[in-house]
């Protein structure tokens, strides 16, 4: 034994002799003292200080190692018990590179070994954490790298990925199949001469990604990547660090931190926002989380019965009106939009969250980047024993201000419902969905021409400003818009089906909430029938590149949506007054809806602007007053407005028609 070890032994033994004779009980959570301190790691080349926050351990140790697995402790310390059940400990050397965890002393026994909650940086999968100069993982030019602006929040086009999924596909051609670095590599096409990557992303205009969680997650062995392995991400193990299986080294904790800045400068160099998918909700493990290994049970709710309450149906859900898992949320969020530049983040089952910890976050964000989007799901799981009026839930984006949630009205109202196959919607031909279709068009405001007491599941505007109502029609749950539209109508023809699946689309590129798009979608991705594709092989998730060749009118058709969408702010009007005062519906009967952006909307170049959607199965002849240039009909869209039209227009079956007036 080492001397320094020797010592340490000694001062442990001494330290457990006398703790064993006190404990530290409190009555109830609300009773934990809490703390202002700035708990995360302090590194400088003089001296680190290590921090947890464990009112009930009556002992803190600190283990170091000489890489993250496979090594033995070589140094252990004993932390301070400070004030407000923080424990510290500031060692005076420099310590870049040194692998540690924590340990606590509760109830007369050592708990298991965790990073920590605040770990920054990690070994390979995520059992130690490391002592890390920050400022060696910047990539050259990262000081001067920026965040995306936008003059309002529904001007973003959000394109949901997974990191694996883009590049995994060998067709890809990707020199980096599934990492960080792949998905930002240019250059890359398929052999047969389409682009893949980040440089299909910008040819198809998008101007923010959303990134499937892509923080460090329990589910893939970082150990094994030489085997196939796949998951979405959705159970949190350390929550501060990037997931290490898109690193190309998993096992040096600086890889993965390079490797995603690097990632998010590339995006940015391309006029990209990057958003991170976060899951404050719950997390992976319950028992032997890294949250009950420092502090047990204080982070979680739990039933009258004692039992871990699991409104996320994962087994767990966190508490983050209690002051500590409150600060942690705020503080993770913070650091990821200092030090990763990211441009926003998207809470999955926000509903289980609270209100003003979600309203206070935002705040906290926007103070960095007032650019920021913060959406999420405003819905739970199941129950909660968080009271409903507290809960950060869709109904109750009135009270946020900041924040937007997505629209289960018009996903299921173009579509059909996602948990029944056989539902259907709009486009697909089911009747009465007109109202759920208008509530969607104007982003879930307050508008006078709409019967709310028809739309699908509000029966009231859910959205202060029409940016609050994230417009989706599929996303990585449920079945994927083509295999939704195949188990709804499985008599439909591949012409039919491909006829709703523009027309999905085309509803949510021009409504005035925030557009969002499934990555794929813009080429019919399938699934094979797949509903929940968590776990699901790479020959069931990734990207078949193929089908950019193959369905090219729908790819080309995208793309064209989004271009008008981008040249015409009429079709983003960022408040509500605006909209009330220059949209009108003209036409809502089954299978049809058709109304007018008015008065250069917005400083819209187009003075009026006609938008039909004929969902008939038929086409229709549509009576006009004026003379009016066409913009799109059907597949073809008119740049230059040589194309006019007078009296009446006929409007193919399943497709869109935009009209305007200069």
């Amino acid at each position: 034994m080492k001397v320094n070890t020797i010592l340490s032994f000694l001062l442990l033994t001494m330290l457990i002799t006398s703790c064993s004779k006190r404990t530290t009980v409190f009555s109830s959570f609300d009773d934990y003292p809490t703390t202002k301190k700035n708990l995360w790691l302090a590194y400088s080349k003089e001296a680190t200080t290590f921090k947890i926050w464990s009112p009930t351990a009556t002992a803190v140790k600190l283990n170091f190692y000489k890489t993250g697995d496979n090594s033995d402790v070589f140094e252990t310390h004993v932390l301070q018990d400070d004030e407000n059940g923080v424990w510290s400990k500031t060692i005076k050397r420099d310590l870049n590179g040194i692998y540690y965890t924590y340990q606590v002393y509760i109830n007369d026994e050592w708990l298991a070994e965790t990073p920590g909650i605040y770990a920054q940086a990690v070994g390979v999968n995520g059992n130690r954490a490391m002592v890390l100069d920050f400022e060696k993982t910047n990539p050259k030019g990262w000081k001067n790298d920026e965040y995306v602006s936008l003059k309002s929040p529904n001007d973003a086009i959000i394109y949901e990925l997974h990191i694996r999924d883009l590049t995994i596909q060998k067709e890809a051609n990707s020199s980096y199949p599934g990492k960080y670095l792949g998905l930002v590599e240019s250059g890359t096409k398929t052999n047969l001469n389409v682009s893949t990557a980040i440089d299909h992303i910008k040819e198809m205009g998008i101007t923010h990604v959303h990134l499937l969680p892509t923080f460090d997650h329990y589910a893939i062995d970082e150990t094994q990547l030489d085997k196939p392995q796949f998951n979405w991400g959705y159970d949190p193990k350390n929550y501060n660090v990037p997931e290490g299986s898109f690193a190309t080294n998993p096992f040096d904790a600086e890889v993965r931190i390079k490797e995603f800045k690097t990632m998010v400068k590339a995006f940015h160099e391309a006029g990209i926002g990057v958003i991170l998918d976060v899951v404050y909700n719950h997390t992976g493990r319950t028992e032997h989380s890294n949250f009950n290994l420092e502090n047990p049970k204080y982070y979680y709710r739990f039933k009258e019965n004692g039992a871990y309450s699991d409104a996320a149906a994962c087994g767990n859900e966190t508490a983050s009106e209690r002051k500590m898992m409150r600060k942690f949320m705020i503080e993770s969020v913070k650091y990821w939009t200092k030090e990763y530049h990211l441009d926003g983040f998207r809470f999955d089952l926000m509903g289980i969250h609270d209100i003003k910890t979600m309203n206070l976050l935002a705040d906290e964000v926007k103070k960095i980047n007032p650019n920021a989007l913060i959406y999420g799901e405003g819905w739970t799981a199941g129950d909660s024993p968080l009271p409903e009026p507290k809960r950060a839930l869709k109904k109750h984006t009135l009270q946020m201000p900041q924040i937007a949630a997505f629209s289960d009205d018009i996903r299921d109202g173009i579509k059909g419902s996602v948990f029944d196959d056989k539902s259907t919607g709009f486009v697909s031909g089911a009747k009465d969905k007109e109202e759920s279709i208008k509530f969607g068009i104007v982003g879930s405001i307050n508008h006078p021409q709409i019967a709310y007491k028809n739309v699908n599941y509000s029966n009231e505007p859910w959205a202060n400003q029409p940016w609050q109502a994230i417009n989706y029609v599929s996303c990585h749950d449920n079945h994927t818009l083509f295999d939704k539209l195949k188990v709804s109508k499985p008599n439909a023809s591949e012409i039919e089906i491909k006829a709703m699946h523009k027309l999905a689309t085309a509803i949510v590129l021009t409504s005035q909430g925030t557009p969002f798009l499934h990555a794929g979608s813009e080429m019919m991705r399938t699934k094979s029938g797949e509903h929940n594709s968590y776990k699901s092989p790479d020959s069931i998730n990734q990207i078949d590149w193929s089908l950019k060749v193959n369905n090219a009118d729908v790819v080309t058709y995208y793309q064209n949506l989004i271009k008008i969408r981008k040249q015409h702010p009429a079709f983003r009007m960022p408040t509500a007054k605006m909209i009330q005062e220059n949209l009108v519906f003209l036409t809502s009967e089954d299978g049809l809806v058709a109304y007018q952006l008015k008065n250069n909307a917005n400083k819209d170049s187009w003075k009026d602007i006609l938008i039909i959607f004929n969902a008939k199965t038929n086409s229709i002849n549509y009576k006009l007053e004026k003379t009016w240039h066409i913009a799109v009909l059907e597949d073809d869209f008119y740049f230059n407005g040589q194309e006019t039209v007078s009296n009446k227009i006929s409007i193919p079956r399943i497709s869109m028609v935009i009209l305007y007036q200069k």
